[in-house]
């Protein structure tokens, strides 16, 4: 079992943080961003990318070789607790669960995650997984359970319905991290794509404005560090910039454009 959470450690001193997004479930992609030493964390973004079990345990073996780094995983609405499940038991310590609507469905997210004890009332019980060493070898059960309930538990704020109900949801008090989805939003209230539009706009200021005052961090994710300013200024401190398909479309339009230019094609 990994001996530290390097998200949850930075949110804990009250630190900024930084992440990015992969797809590929290659874990030289993994290493390749660790030998960069920029991002604290990187997020696999399960819901939009193949994937089995024995990948997310490699991406995991290959995230722990970086004490400066930690992983999370986005998740498919559903199936919710047995993908965390497996991706907690798989070495991916933070989790973002996508699609929320209602109370319920965080209630659910929560269960997913958390440790069943009289304290924590989750669903996660003891396993024998890559988290735990697969024979717990030198460390406790208590000590484990301490590790579930360490993992930083992040929603995205996407829907019209989590938008409505996100008071509530916060006052539920073992979210840490919300991140508004402005595509789905922008679906959910029929305005699909109009990200500019007052109505979307005025969600994410709520969705920001209502996680801080519930002392919940608010993530942003963006392309370009230069995109952060108007976020900072709001009090917004974590942000997760890029992804490696957007990176490697962006390289091949600009430069294989300008090349075929060069060449009078």
């Amino acid at each position: 079992m990994r001996k530290n959470n390097v998200l949850r450690d930075l949110i804990k001193a009250g630190k900024p943080t930084i992440g990015t997004h992969v797809f590929t479930a290659w874990p030289g992609m993994i290493e390749v961003i660790g030998h960069s030493g920029a991002m604290d964390y990187i997020e696999f973004s399960g819901q939009y990318a193949p994937y089995d079990l024995f990948a997310l345990e490699n991406i995991g073996r290959a995230v722990d070789l970086f004490d400066h780094m930690s992983a999370m995983m986005k998740l498919d609405q559903q199936p919710r607790t047995y993908l965390c499940e497996r991706a907690v038991g798989s070495g991916f310590q933070n989790i973002l669960f996508a699609d929320l609507r209602s109370v319920d469905d965080a209630r659910e997210c929560i269960k997913a995650m958390r440790p069943e004890t009289p304290q924590s009332k989750g669903f996660s019980g003891a396993k024998s997984t890559r988290d735990a060493g697969y024979v717990y070898p030198n460390f406790t059960l208590q000590e484990y359970v301490k590790k579930l309930d360490e993992g930083v538990l992040a929603i995205m704020v996407e829907k019209k319905g989590c938008v409505d109900n996100l008071d509530e949801i916060l006052k539920l008090g073992t979210i840490d991290m919300v991140q508004f989805g402005p595509a789905d939003y922008s679906m959910s209230i029929g305005l699909a794509g109009q990200y500019d539009h007052p109505e979307v706009k005025k969600a994410e200021k709520y969705t920001i404005e209502t996680a801080l005052k519930h002392g919940v961090r608010p993530r942003v994710e963006i392309r370009d560090w230069k995109q952060a300013e108007p976020y900072m200024k709001m009090g917004v401190k974590d942000f997760c910039i890029g992804t490696d398909v957007q990176i490697v479309y962006r390289y091949c339009k600009e430069q294989g454009g300008a090349m075929a230019k060069a060449l009078g094609r």
